[in-house]
């Protein structure tokens, strides 16, 4: 079980460097299942090995143009104040046994990775419906879109410190189908929005949790190998498909996580 979750710690930054997210999809349930890490826990390392990993790729599709540093930026001043908010403050508020449903204790970690499933749910719907739509023009209405990047960033913001996802399966179809941004430039624009989100709600986490930091590092750096794979591929593959194709894996993954966790009730 050990060498397939070092696997699957590739894919963490392969499907970062493929489409520009999916990476936190993946890392909480690789920590929770394959290393079994409790969930608190899965997503701060999370939000370090996202971040970090999401970092070299925002740096490589720099190097390329195909990064909007403002329109980051606008995601970032909501999104940012929002995790960080969330991570230090929010979190450690949150009591391990939550409520009862009949005579079942609904406790925090099983609450976290529903969440999380229904969240993959719904992203992978998103994932595999969506169509191509011409590219716009951010100048052309940018009071229109600032308001919508400010609110969206609240939103990613919010599902980053909660659930330690960086939000890219969230920022892509926002990126691309709100602001009408190309994909390639979608995809290192989310990179690093991700990179800003991730690292800076782990620096909320620092002092609240005991870090394996020998642990955290091996993971981050298979991750960013990965992620160098992915970007390579990607110049190969045809988005679009690529897309849908991630988005019935996030679906299937999602199904399984939804139903584990719901046994645990029983």
């Amino acid at each position: 079980m050990e060498i397939v979750a070092y696997i699957a710690s590739v894919l963490i930054g392969v499907s970062l460097g493929l489409i520009g997210g999916g990476g936190s999809i993946l890392t909480v349930p690789v920590l929770v299942y394959m290393f079994g890490i409790s969930p608190l826990i899965s997503t701060s390392y999370s939000l370090f090995i996202v971040g970090s990993t999401s970092l070299v790729g925002a740096y490589s599709n720099y190097r390329k143009g195909a990064v909007k540093i403002k329109t980051a930026l606008l995601f970032g001043s909501t999104s940012i104040t929002t995790v960080f908010f969330t991570r230090r403050f929010v979190i450690p508020m949150i009591p391990k046994d939550l409520f009862k449903i009949g005579q079942f204790q609904v406790t925090e970690p099983i609450l976290t990775m529903i969440l999380f499933a229904v969240l993959m749910v719904a992203a992978s719907v998103g994932m595999i419906r969506s169509k191509e739509r011409k590219p716009g023009c951010l100048e052309c209405d940018l009071k229109g879109n600032i308001i919508r990047m400010l609110l969206s960033g609240m939103g990613i913001g919010l599902t980053t410190g909660v659930l330690g996802a960086g939000g890219g399966f969230l920022l892509i179809p926002t990126l691309v189908l709100v602001l009408g941004m190309p994909m390639k430039e979608a995809v290192g624009t989310s990179l690093l929005i991700i990179a800003l989100n991730s690292l800076i709600g782990f620096v909320g986490d620092l002092g609240h949790f005991l870090i394996d930091w020998v642990f955290l590092l091996q993971i981050t750096a298979i991750a960013m190998a990965g992620i160098l794979i992915g970007g390579a591929v990607a110049k190969r593959v045809d988005a679009a498909s690529l897309k849908k194709g991630f988005g019935w894996f996030v679906l299937m993954m999602g199904i399984y996580i939804l139903s584990t966790e719901l046994l645990h009730l029983k």
